[in-house]
C-alpha cells in the first residue's frame, strides 16, 4: 500500500523506496525509521495516510 502525505501530496511507494533517503525498494512503510520524514516538506510519518490504488 501506498502513502501520502497529507501536507504536501508526496506518494511513499513501498516498490521505490526512499533512495535518496537511504531507504531501500521493498521498505514498508510500517518499517521506515522512527526519524524517517517525508523527503518533500520534512514532515514526520503521522502526517502519512494510506491510499487506495
Amino acid at each position: 500500500m501506498k502513502y501520502r502525505c497529507t501536507v504536501c501530496d508526496y506518494i511513499y511507494d513501498p516498490e521505490v523506496g526512499d533512495p535518496d533517503g537511504g531507504i531501500e525498494p521493498g521498505t514498508a512503510f510500517d518499517d521506515l525509521p522512527d526519524d524517517w520524514v517525508c523527503p518533500e516538506c520534512g514532515v514526520e510519518k503521522d502526517m502519512f495516510e494510506p491510499v487506495e490504488d
